[in-house]
């Protein structure tokens, strides 16, 4: 198979291997370099005490970055990124702005999954700005990255919906700057609804467990109709 097939089949499918998947563009790479930026400004902000007037001074900076960074055309959205066709496809397009899978979106935890058979795997290693209990990941990261990491799962199934449920258990501290692992299985496709269990472990540790209730989307309805609001 050829260089160019392996990269368009990486890009149809981000989660065919354990490879994290190249940007379909330039300009993704490109904003994948600021994300990754962006995401190490945050871990420096919340573990670094520079003096007061330092403080005010790098904000002054990033604030006229920001301003200037919004002069630049702006798209608001997935769909607006698909429409203006020429950034991927939905796939592509959600690969990088994910809210929790976005690689080149910085309040991502860069979280890795791909699907070896009937089972999907996962890699995160969460930093400071995840912190709930000391030391730990904060129970909203844990269960929105569940949330991710089982819909992606879905794709074994072949069945893909939206969250209906999750069910999430927190059976020890799950460590902050530490790699993680992520497991799941299909436990039952029924019609239009999917059940999926999971778990993370730092280690040899299972920290926490989830199971996923998603449901397919019914065939005639529409983004607005998926859309909140």
């Amino acid at each position: 198979m050829s260089e160019e097939s392996v990269l368009g089949d990486m890009l149809a499918n981000p989660f065919a291997s354990e490879e994290i998947s190249p940007p379909y563009s330039d300009h993704w790479e490109a904003k994948r370099r600021v994300a990754d930026a962006i995401r190490e400004l945050s871990n420096v902000l919340l573990t670094s005490t520079p003096p007061t007037d330092r403080l005010h001074d790098i904000a002054a900076g990033l604030e006229r970055q920001a301003q200037e960074f919004a002069q630049c055309e702006r798209l608001y959205g997935v769909l607006a990124f698909i429409e203006d066709g020429n950034h991927g496809k939905h796939g592509e397009v959600n690969h990088e702005l994910n809210g929790v899978g976005g690689w080149s979106n910085p309040l991502a935890p860069k979280l890795n999954m791909w699907i070896e058979g009937k089972t999907a795997y996962g890699t995160v290693n969460c930093g400071w700005a995840y912190e709930g209990p000391p030391g730990c990941l904060h129970g909203g990261y844990i269960a929105a990255i569940f949330d991710q990491f089982l819909g992606m799962a879905q794709i074994a199934g072949k069945n893909p919906g939206m969250t209906g449920s999750l069910t999430t258990r927190y059976l020890k501290p799950t460590p902050l700057n530490t790699d993680l692992e992520l497991t799941a299985d299909i436990v039952s496709v029924n019609g239009r609804k999917t059940i999926v269990k999971g778990e993370i472990r730092a280690g040899a540790t299972v920290t926490a467990t989830c199971e996923g209730l998603f449901i397919r989307p019914s065939p005639n309805a529409t983004h607005k109709q998926l859309s909140p609001g």
